[in-house]
């Protein structure tokens, strides 16, 4: 391990963003070595190295927000301690061949042969000092070859799609290239960024680019749509109207104010009792307001004609949507006819008449034999007998004469309510 702090990347990020082998200087002297002539010699080195700057390559271009990188940008932004990575080279030439890089003018060239029509920024390196590169088959990396890293650019792409779709823009079907411009710079930092960008949704059939008057205007694909149609008439005339009427709002509320400032100068000449000056500002004021309202009648015109044309545009997906509904419905009838439904109304309807026969049929049916029922209801008639409780037995008679004296308990004398009922039970004897 090292004593001294070593130096950061320059333009990789934050110093918590490296790997954690930067601060180790055996290890990194050792990633920071050549690679060797052939990989067959020592893989464990080999991949070893390779999967270390790799990802790194990615990492550092991703914190920047670019999507291509040179050599000598990879160079500086790897310098440590005064050294850079001699194996960069080797690395570049491996992600080329493993598809994470590719050369600009080759990615370029590979979706868009008239790219340069469009391309402002692309080709960050002469034309004829690629092409002599090529022609001679040389290994070497030029140092200044821009070359763009595929997973970064996809994910531009991506992003550049969403923030289109997600604003107001995307209600019109052409845009201006610079509109795009601004409306992408949080996302493209510079114009080559976004050009790569769109360069890959082009690839993806998402958006189409085209030159219209001198002017570069980029179409995306609309809502329904899984791939875009090219640049039509029709796109033109629309992005011609919208054009139009903008224009002509910026010139109305240009007009706006210039009559608003005509009546406040009026206001203050005439303060200062200058009546001359203050009426000829009156009068430059309604000369304004009449071309103010002349052009507001042209918007009027303008606006009203995109309104059809949008309500057109509905007409048509509703009329197609009819169109399909009844192919539907179609198909899903073809079997169907008003005989066939009756027949088979009719054959339900016998059916039914049949069931309901052979329900009365059984219900009338009786399979209970008559020699049976008499003993059954007596046998009823026993049991319902032996369920009734037995009942309580009869108490002794109430008796009629006195007991005999000499049954009765000495010392003990007659109540008087026994002499009383002595004389009542004699009279009922």
């Amino acid at each position: 391990m090292s004593a001294s702090a070593p130096t950061a990347p320059q333009q990789a990020g934050s110093p918590s963003a490296l790997p954690p082998e930067w601060a180790d200087d055996e290890r990194m002297a050792f990633l920071f070595s050549a690679f060797k002539l052939n990989r067959e010699v020592n893989c464990t080195d080999w991949d070893g190295k390779m999967n270390f700057w790799a990802p790194l390559i990615v990492s550092c271009c991703r914190r920047r927000g670019a999507v291509s990188v040179t050599l000598q940008e990879l160079s500086e932004s790897f310098r440590r301690n005064g050294t850079v990575p001699l194996g960069l080279p080797t690395v570049v030439q491996d992600m080329i061949r493993r598809g994470k890089l590719q050369k600009e003018s080759e990615f370029a060239a590979l979706v868009d042969p008239g790219w340069l029509s469009w391309g402002v920024g692309l080709l960050l390196v002469k034309p004829l000092k690629w092409t002599l590169t090529t022609v001679l088959g040389s290994n070497r990396v030029p140092p200044e070859e821009p070359y763009v890293v595929t997973e970064l650019v996809k994910e531009k792409a991506s992003e550049l799609l969403r923030v289109y779709r997600s604003s107001p823009a995307a209600e019109r079907t052409l845009l201006p290239f610079q509109e795009l411009r601004g409306m992408a710079a949080h996302i493209c930092p510079d114009e080559t960024t976004l050009c790569l960008a769109l360069l890959q949704l082009q690839r993806e059939k998402q958006v189409t680019v085209a030159v219209h008057e001198g002017e570069k205007i980029v179409k995306f694909t609309q809502a329904g749509q899984t791939r875009v149609s090219p640049v039509g008439e029709v796109d033109l005339g629309i992005y011609q109207l919208q054009r139009s009427e903008r224009l002509l709002e910026e010139r109305v509320e240009a007009l706006a104010q210039e009559a608003e400032r005509c009546r406040e100068e009026a206001r203050t000449l005439l303060g200062q009792g200058k009546k001359t000056q203050a009426l000829r500002c009156l009068r430059a004021r309604k000369r304004v307001e009449k071309r103010a309202d002349s052009l507001h009648a042209q918007l009027e015109t303008v606006q009203g004609i995109l309104e059809r044309i949008a309500n057109s545009h509905t007409d048509r997906l509703v009329v197609q949507a009819y169109q399909a509904g009844v192919s539907a419905l179609k198909l899903s009838l073809k079997d169907v006819t008003v005989e066939r439904a009756e027949n088979l109304v009719d054959q339900i309807q016998e059916l039914c008449d049949a069931q309901d026969e052979v329900n009365q049929t059984l219900a009338g049916l009786d399979i209970s034999t008559g020699g049976d029922t008499d003993e059954l209801e007596a046998e009823l008639r026993s049991i319902l007998e032996d369920a009734t409780p037995d009942s309580p037995p009869p108490l002794p008679e109430v008796p009629t004469k006195p007991l005999p004296s000499n049954l009765a308990s000495p010392g003990l004398k007659p109540s008087s309510s026994t002499l009383k009922s002595t004389p009542a039970l004699e009279a009922a004897q």
